[in-house]
Protein backbone atom coordinates (compact mmCIF):
# COMPACT_ATOMS: atom_id res chain seq x y z
CA UNK A 1 0.00 0.00 0.00
CA UNK A 2 1.32 3.43 -0.92
CA UNK A 3 1.65 5.86 1.94
CA UNK A 4 0.42 9.28 0.91
CA UNK A 5 2.38 12.09 2.43
CA UNK A 6 1.05 15.30 3.84
CA UNK A 7 3.49 17.81 5.21
CA UNK A 8 2.89 20.62 7.62
CA UNK A 9 4.98 23.62 8.52
CA UNK A 10 5.50 24.41 12.15
CA UNK A 11 7.20 27.29 13.91
CA UNK A 12 10.42 25.35 14.30
CA UNK A 13 10.46 23.99 10.77
CA UNK A 14 8.97 21.16 8.78
CA UNK A 15 8.05 17.88 10.36
CA UNK A 16 8.51 14.97 7.99
CA UNK A 17 6.43 11.82 8.37
CA UNK A 18 8.35 9.09 10.17
CA UNK A 19 8.67 6.98 7.02
CA UNK A 20 10.51 9.85 5.35
CA UNK A 21 12.42 11.23 8.33
CA UNK A 22 14.11 7.89 9.00
CA UNK A 23 15.63 7.71 5.51
CA UNK A 24 19.39 8.07 6.02
CA UNK A 25 20.45 11.27 4.25
CA UNK A 26 23.23 13.55 5.40
CA UNK A 27 24.32 16.63 3.49
CA UNK A 28 27.55 18.47 4.15
CA UNK A 29 28.25 21.37 1.83
CA UNK A 30 31.93 21.67 0.89
CA UNK A 31 33.06 25.26 0.26
CA UNK A 32 35.51 24.92 -2.64
CA UNK A 33 35.93 28.65 -3.16
CA UNK A 34 38.00 28.82 0.03
CA UNK A 35 40.94 26.61 -1.02
CA UNK A 36 40.77 27.89 -4.59
CA UNK A 37 41.02 31.59 -3.77
CA UNK A 38 43.55 31.06 -1.00
CA UNK A 39 45.93 29.41 -3.45
CA UNK A 40 49.35 31.04 -3.19
CA UNK A 41 50.96 29.37 -6.19
CA UNK A 42 50.25 27.38 -9.32
CA UNK A 43 51.21 24.27 -7.38
CA UNK A 44 48.30 24.97 -5.01
CA UNK A 45 45.92 25.12 -7.99
CA UNK A 46 47.31 21.86 -9.36
CA UNK A 47 46.79 20.24 -5.96
CA UNK A 48 43.23 21.63 -5.86
CA UNK A 49 42.42 20.08 -9.26
CA UNK A 50 43.98 16.77 -8.28
CA UNK A 51 41.89 16.67 -5.11
CA UNK A 52 38.65 17.54 -6.94
CA UNK A 53 38.83 15.84 -10.37
CA UNK A 54 35.06 15.47 -10.91
CA UNK A 55 34.47 19.10 -10.00
CA UNK A 56 37.16 20.14 -12.47
CA UNK A 57 35.92 18.05 -15.36
CA UNK A 58 32.17 18.44 -14.79
CA UNK A 59 31.64 21.90 -13.33
CA UNK A 60 34.70 23.80 -14.57
CA UNK A 61 34.50 21.76 -17.80
CA UNK A 62 38.27 21.45 -18.01
CA UNK A 63 39.47 19.45 -20.97
CA UNK A 64 42.80 18.59 -19.40
CA UNK A 65 43.89 17.54 -15.91
CA UNK A 66 45.95 18.82 -13.03
CA UNK A 67 49.16 18.23 -14.97
CA UNK A 68 48.16 20.57 -17.82
CA UNK A 69 50.26 23.66 -17.13
CA UNK A 70 48.16 25.91 -19.36
CA UNK A 71 45.02 25.13 -17.36
CA UNK A 72 46.82 25.54 -14.05
CA UNK A 73 48.32 28.88 -15.05
CA UNK A 74 45.00 30.18 -16.35
CA UNK A 75 43.16 29.20 -13.17
CA UNK A 76 45.83 30.66 -10.93
CA UNK A 77 45.52 33.97 -12.77
CA UNK A 78 41.79 33.91 -12.06
CA UNK A 79 42.28 32.96 -8.41
CA UNK A 80 44.60 35.95 -7.97
CA UNK A 81 42.17 38.40 -9.60
CA UNK A 82 41.34 41.15 -7.04
CA UNK A 83 37.77 41.54 -8.37
CA UNK A 84 37.01 37.88 -7.84
CA UNK A 85 38.66 38.04 -4.44
CA UNK A 86 36.13 40.75 -3.56
CA UNK A 87 33.29 38.50 -4.67
CA UNK A 88 34.72 35.61 -2.67
CA UNK A 89 34.88 37.75 0.47
CA UNK A 90 31.32 38.98 -0.01
CA UNK A 91 30.14 35.42 -0.62
CA UNK A 92 31.81 34.36 2.63
CA UNK A 93 30.02 37.15 4.51
CA UNK A 94 26.67 36.19 2.98
CA UNK A 95 27.07 32.42 3.22
CA UNK A 96 29.33 32.03 6.22
CA UNK A 97 27.04 29.40 7.69
CA UNK A 98 25.09 27.16 5.33
CA UNK A 99 23.34 24.97 7.88
CA UNK A 100 19.98 26.18 6.60
CA UNK A 101 20.79 25.03 3.07
CA UNK A 102 22.13 21.73 4.37
CA UNK A 103 18.86 21.14 6.23
CA UNK A 104 16.78 22.14 3.21
CA UNK A 105 18.72 19.73 1.01
CA UNK A 106 18.52 16.90 3.54
CA UNK A 107 14.75 17.31 3.71
CA UNK A 108 14.41 17.48 -0.07
CA UNK A 109 16.65 14.49 -0.70
CA UNK A 110 14.82 12.40 1.91
CA UNK A 111 11.53 13.07 0.09
CA UNK A 112 13.09 12.31 -3.29
CA UNK A 113 14.55 9.04 -1.99
CA UNK A 114 11.19 8.12 -0.47
CA UNK A 115 9.52 8.34 -3.85
CA UNK A 116 12.53 7.30 -5.94
CA UNK A 117 14.55 4.79 -3.85
CA UNK A 118 17.16 4.48 -6.60
CA UNK A 119 18.06 8.16 -6.27
CA UNK A 120 21.63 8.74 -5.17
CA UNK A 121 22.30 11.84 -3.10
CA UNK A 122 24.93 13.96 -4.88
CA UNK A 123 27.91 15.59 -3.26
CA UNK A 124 27.21 19.28 -2.69
CA UNK A 125 29.80 22.00 -3.27
CA UNK A 126 29.89 25.76 -3.48
CA UNK A 127 32.12 27.92 -5.62
CA UNK A 128 32.65 31.53 -6.62
CA UNK A 129 32.42 31.67 -10.39
CA UNK A 130 33.14 35.28 -11.25
CA UNK A 131 29.49 35.36 -12.33
CA UNK A 132 30.03 32.85 -15.09
CA UNK A 133 33.77 33.02 -15.76
CA UNK A 134 34.33 29.66 -14.09
CA UNK A 135 30.92 27.99 -14.01
CA UNK A 136 27.16 28.29 -13.89
CA UNK A 137 24.89 29.56 -11.15
CA UNK A 138 23.74 25.99 -10.41
CA UNK A 139 25.01 22.69 -11.75
CA UNK A 140 23.50 19.31 -10.96
CA UNK A 141 24.34 15.82 -12.18
CA UNK A 142 23.85 12.32 -10.82
CA UNK A 143 26.80 12.72 -8.47
CA UNK A 144 27.43 16.45 -8.04
CA UNK A 145 25.50 19.59 -7.10
CA UNK A 146 27.34 22.90 -7.24
CA UNK A 147 26.06 26.31 -6.23
CA UNK A 148 27.80 29.32 -7.76
CA UNK A 149 27.10 31.32 -4.63
CA UNK A 150 28.38 34.65 -5.98
CA UNK A 151 25.20 34.72 -8.10
CA UNK A 152 23.10 34.58 -4.94
CA UNK A 153 24.77 37.20 -2.72
CA UNK A 154 21.86 39.51 -3.41
CA UNK A 155 21.36 43.24 -3.67
CA UNK A 156 24.39 44.11 -1.53
CA UNK A 157 26.84 42.43 -3.92
CA UNK A 158 29.57 44.54 -5.48
CA UNK A 159 28.86 42.78 -8.78
CA UNK A 160 25.50 41.40 -9.88
CA UNK A 161 24.66 38.91 -12.65
CA UNK A 162 24.44 40.66 -16.02
CA UNK A 163 20.76 39.98 -16.58
CA UNK A 164 17.60 42.06 -16.61
CA UNK A 165 16.55 43.37 -13.20
CA UNK A 166 13.39 41.23 -13.12
CA UNK A 167 15.60 38.16 -13.54
CA UNK A 168 18.13 39.41 -10.98
CA UNK A 169 15.36 39.20 -8.39
CA UNK A 170 15.57 35.41 -8.44
CA UNK A 171 19.23 35.50 -7.48
CA UNK A 172 18.56 35.65 -3.77
CA UNK A 173 19.80 33.19 -1.17
CA UNK A 174 16.35 31.87 -0.22
CA UNK A 175 15.66 30.97 -3.87
CA UNK A 176 18.88 29.01 -4.39
CA UNK A 177 17.87 25.54 -3.16
CA UNK A 178 14.39 25.70 -4.76
CA UNK A 179 16.09 26.56 -8.07
CA UNK A 180 18.31 23.50 -7.70
CA UNK A 181 15.32 21.28 -7.00
CA UNK A 182 13.59 22.71 -10.06
CA UNK A 183 16.58 21.58 -12.13
CA UNK A 184 16.48 18.18 -10.42
CA UNK A 185 12.81 17.79 -11.38
CA UNK A 186 13.87 17.52 -15.04
CA UNK A 187 15.23 14.06 -14.26
CA UNK A 188 11.76 12.79 -13.35
CA UNK A 189 9.41 14.99 -15.38
CA UNK A 190 8.15 13.05 -18.40
CA UNK A 191 6.93 15.15 -21.30
CA UNK A 192 5.05 14.52 -24.52
CA UNK A 193 7.04 16.15 -27.34
CA UNK A 194 4.13 15.57 -29.74
CA UNK A 195 1.94 17.95 -27.74
CA UNK A 196 3.17 21.51 -28.26
CA UNK A 197 0.09 23.35 -27.02
CA UNK A 198 0.22 26.11 -24.47
CA UNK A 199 -1.70 23.91 -22.03
CA UNK A 200 0.92 21.17 -22.36
CA UNK A 201 3.72 23.63 -21.71
CA UNK A 202 1.86 25.10 -18.74
CA UNK A 203 1.32 21.67 -17.19
CA UNK A 204 4.89 20.52 -17.82
CA UNK A 205 6.17 23.49 -15.87
CA UNK A 206 3.36 23.12 -13.35
CA UNK A 207 4.51 19.57 -12.63
CA UNK A 208 8.04 20.84 -12.07
CA UNK A 209 6.89 23.44 -9.56
CA UNK A 210 4.73 20.84 -7.83
CA UNK A 211 7.81 18.61 -7.52
CA UNK A 212 9.69 21.42 -5.77
CA UNK A 213 6.68 22.09 -3.54
CA UNK A 214 6.59 18.40 -2.62
CA UNK A 215 10.28 18.04 -1.74
CA UNK A 216 10.46 21.47 -0.04
CA UNK A 217 7.10 21.61 1.75
CA UNK A 218 7.97 24.70 3.78
CA UNK A 219 9.33 26.79 0.91
CA UNK A 220 7.00 29.72 0.17
CA UNK A 221 5.48 29.95 -3.29
CA UNK A 222 7.50 33.12 -3.88
CA UNK A 223 10.77 31.20 -3.48
CA UNK A 224 9.64 28.33 -5.70
CA UNK A 225 8.44 30.36 -8.69
CA UNK A 226 10.57 33.40 -7.89
CA UNK A 227 7.80 35.96 -7.69
CA UNK A 228 7.87 38.76 -5.15
CA UNK A 229 5.59 38.30 -2.16
CA UNK A 230 3.23 40.99 -3.40
CA UNK A 231 3.08 39.33 -6.82
CA UNK A 232 1.99 36.08 -5.18
CA UNK A 233 -0.70 37.94 -3.26
CA UNK A 234 -1.90 39.67 -6.43
CA UNK A 235 -2.05 36.57 -8.64
CA UNK A 236 -3.87 34.62 -5.95
CA UNK A 237 -6.40 37.44 -5.60
CA UNK A 238 -6.83 37.73 -9.38
CA UNK A 239 -6.69 34.01 -10.20
CA UNK A 240 -10.20 33.97 -11.67
CA UNK A 241 -9.52 37.01 -13.85
CA UNK A 242 -6.24 35.52 -15.08
CA UNK A 243 -7.93 32.23 -15.93
CA UNK A 244 -10.76 34.06 -17.72
CA UNK A 245 -8.17 35.60 -20.04
CA UNK A 246 -6.93 32.16 -21.14
CA UNK A 247 -10.47 30.94 -21.74
CA UNK A 248 -11.85 34.06 -23.44
CA UNK A 249 -8.85 34.25 -25.79
CA UNK A 250 -9.01 30.48 -26.55
CA UNK A 251 -5.35 30.13 -25.62
CA UNK A 252 -5.13 26.65 -24.08
CA UNK A 253 -4.63 24.81 -27.36
CA UNK A 254 -2.60 27.55 -29.03
CA UNK A 255 0.45 26.13 -30.82
CA UNK A 256 2.21 29.28 -31.99
CA UNK A 257 5.62 29.43 -30.25
CA UNK A 258 5.43 33.21 -30.36
CA UNK A 259 2.13 33.27 -28.47
CA UNK A 260 3.16 30.49 -26.08
CA UNK A 261 6.33 32.35 -25.15
CA UNK A 262 4.26 35.39 -24.15
CA UNK A 263 2.76 33.38 -21.30
CA UNK A 264 5.59 31.10 -20.17
CA UNK A 265 8.71 32.90 -21.33
CA UNK A 266 10.89 35.32 -19.40
CA UNK A 267 9.25 38.73 -19.38
CA UNK A 268 8.97 41.48 -16.77
CA UNK A 269 5.16 41.34 -17.01
CA UNK A 270 2.27 39.98 -19.08
CA UNK A 271 0.58 43.11 -20.47
CA UNK A 272 -1.85 40.98 -22.47
CA UNK A 273 -3.59 40.38 -19.14
CA UNK A 274 -2.56 43.45 -17.17
CA UNK A 275 0.53 45.65 -16.87
CA UNK A 276 0.95 44.44 -13.29
CA UNK A 277 0.64 40.73 -14.13
CA UNK A 278 4.06 39.09 -13.71
CA UNK A 279 5.84 37.26 -16.49
CA UNK A 280 5.58 33.46 -16.78
CA UNK A 281 1.97 33.74 -15.65
CA UNK A 282 1.10 30.63 -17.68
CA UNK A 283 3.61 28.64 -15.65
CA UNK A 284 1.95 29.82 -12.45
CA UNK A 285 -1.50 28.84 -13.78
CA UNK A 286 -0.15 25.43 -14.80
CA UNK A 287 1.07 24.95 -11.24
CA UNK A 288 -2.37 25.79 -9.85
CA UNK A 289 -4.01 23.29 -12.21
CA UNK A 290 -1.59 20.56 -11.10
CA UNK A 291 -2.20 21.44 -7.46
CA UNK A 292 -5.94 21.17 -7.93
CA UNK A 293 -5.53 17.85 -9.76
CA UNK A 294 -3.49 16.41 -6.90
CA UNK A 295 -5.95 17.73 -4.31
CA UNK A 296 -8.79 15.97 -6.11
CA UNK A 297 -6.81 12.77 -6.64
CA UNK A 298 -4.95 11.98 -3.41
CA UNK A 299 -4.36 8.45 -4.65
CA UNK A 300 -1.92 9.77 -7.27
CA UNK A 301 1.70 9.64 -6.11
CA UNK A 302 4.38 12.13 -7.03
CA UNK A 303 6.13 9.66 -9.40
CA UNK A 304 2.79 8.95 -11.10
CA UNK A 305 2.21 12.66 -11.59
CA UNK A 306 5.69 13.25 -12.96
CA UNK A 307 5.28 10.33 -15.38
CA UNK A 308 1.87 11.52 -16.62
CA UNK A 309 1.96 12.95 -20.15
CA UNK A 310 -1.78 12.93 -20.81
CA UNK A 311 -2.31 16.62 -20.22
CA UNK A 312 -6.04 16.40 -20.88
CA UNK A 313 -6.26 13.88 -18.05
CA UNK A 314 -4.59 16.29 -15.64
CA UNK A 315 -6.60 19.28 -16.84
CA UNK A 316 -9.97 17.54 -16.88
CA UNK A 317 -9.27 15.76 -13.62
CA UNK A 318 -8.41 19.04 -11.90
CA UNK A 319 -11.81 20.60 -12.65
CA UNK A 320 -9.89 23.84 -12.42
CA UNK A 321 -12.24 26.81 -12.61
CA UNK A 322 -11.38 29.62 -10.24
CA UNK A 323 -14.12 32.17 -9.74
CA UNK A 324 -13.60 35.67 -10.99
CA UNK A 325 -13.73 38.17 -8.15
CA UNK A 326 -15.75 41.29 -8.61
Amino acid sequence: MTVLLTFGCKDKGCELPDDVAKIPVSVEIERLEKPFFSAGSENDIAAFLKTHPVFGSSYLQLKGDASDQRIVSSLYEIAANPSLDTLEQQAEQRFGNMQEEEQQLETAFKVVKYYYPQFQVPEVKTFVTGLGSLGNDIYISDSLLVFGIDYFIGKTAAYRPQVYEYIQNRYEREKMVPAAMLLLSDRFNETNPADRTLLAEMLNIGKAYYFVQSVMPCAPDSAIISYAGQQITDVNHNEGRIWAHFIEKSLLYEKSPFVINKYIGERPNTPEIDATAPGRIGAWVGWQIVRKYMERHPEVTLPELMAETDYSKIFNGSKYKPERRR
